[in-house]
């Protein structure tokens, strides 16, 4: 069982992420890859997945297990996490000291490659080959179904801030699940150990995530930023293959189907480089279309250490927002 221990203080701070995780997804659907339960769910996608993935599989799932601990470096809680290379930049910069000691207490509940020595010692190499590695997992495991991750995403995002504007933080705490029970000022979790978060007014995220499954999870350190994964309700049948997709494209009949894409990967910040290998088009054609969206209006970007990043303007959001709502199958 995990008890969340909530002040006062505490409920005026509890916050809904704007959208998906990019780091959590990743860790997340490496442990349900290598599960069987959840059939219904990601039965498809297992098996369309597969056959797909790299190598980078193999660096991933040993530090990812199926079941038990796994290292809270891999889904950092500070600095930007706002696109895949900023979050896996936050990532490689963890403290040597940090690196060792998560490692070593994944270490005693099983055998670790070799390899994860020099990890455990900051190695610049092998620090690039794990930043490489999850950059090769979401292009083919996650990239082809991201548009639907997001979609889902929003709607759960909708369904809660609907559940806190109308019964207020309890009622949006109440309603995360059958396995969350919300005991004032403890909010209960079904959960596979005993341990205990006492949030000491530092308010709590909710963090919807679409490939975790059964349950919610949380950080092992109670000492992290405090923040409470939790699976979402999945549109039937979001796992065929992207090619047996009938093609409801219609954002994309309306300003190209690229042009869709990057409007889609600007919902939380998209950046050139990342864009790029999203779409699988070279950087100059998406800096062509970006000048198109910023002309309608329907993004901005913004230079931050010699990054430019493009964010989906209000009128962006709600042309997505509409999409979305013509995909979705009445509830």
């Amino acid at each position: 069982m995990l008890r969340i221990h909530f002040t006062p203080e505490d409920l005026t701070r509890v916050t809904v992420a704007r959208g998906p995780d990019f780091l959590w997804e990743i860790t997340n659907s490496v442990q349900t890859l290598q599960r069987t339960d959840g059939e219904r769910v990601f039965g498809a996608w297992r098996r369309w997945v597969r056959p797909r993935l790299p190598e980078s599989r193999l660096l991933l799932s040993p530090l990812l297990p199926a079941y038990g601990y796994s290292p809270d470096f891999l889904t950092p809680t500070s600095g930007d996490r706002s696109t895949l290379q900023a979050a896996v930049d936050t990532l490689l910069g963890t403290e040597r000291p940090r690196l060792r000691a998560e490692l070593a207490r994944l270490a005693r509940s099983r055998r670790l490659p070799g390899w994860t020595r020099a990890l455990a010692e900051g190695d610049k190499e092998t620090l690039g080959r794990l930043g490489e590695a999850l950059h090769a997992y979401q292009a083919e495991a996650l990239v082809p179904h991201w548009h639907q991750v997001r979609a889902d995403i929003d709607a759960d995002r909708a369904r809660r801030m609907e559940s806190l504007m109308d019964g207020g933080t309890e009622a949006l705490l109440a309603g995360l699940g059958p396995g969350v029970r919300w005991r004032p000022p403890v909010l209960e979790v079904d959960y596979p150990v005993d341990q205990q978060l006492r949030l000491r007014g530092r308010g709590l995220l909710l963090q919807p995530s679409f490939f975790c499954w059964p349950a919610p999870t949380t950080l092992a350190d109670a000492e992290l930023s405090p923040v409470l994964v939790h699976p979402i309700r999945h549109t039937p049948d979001w796992a065929s293959s992207p090619a047996e997709r009938p093609d409801h494209d219609s954002l994309g009949q309306l300003v190209g189907r690229t042009r869709a894409a990057l409007l889609r990967a600007t919902r939380t910040g998209c950046s050139t480089v990342e864009a790029a290998r999203l779409l699988q088009v070279t950087h100059p054609a998406v800096s062509q279309h970006a000048n198109v969206l910023r002309a309608a209006g329907l993004i901005t970007t913004v230079r931050t250490a010699g990054r430019a990043v493009h964010l989906a303007t209000p009128e962006g959001r709600a042309l997505l927002a509409a999409e979305n709502r013509g995909r979705r199958e009445p509830m």
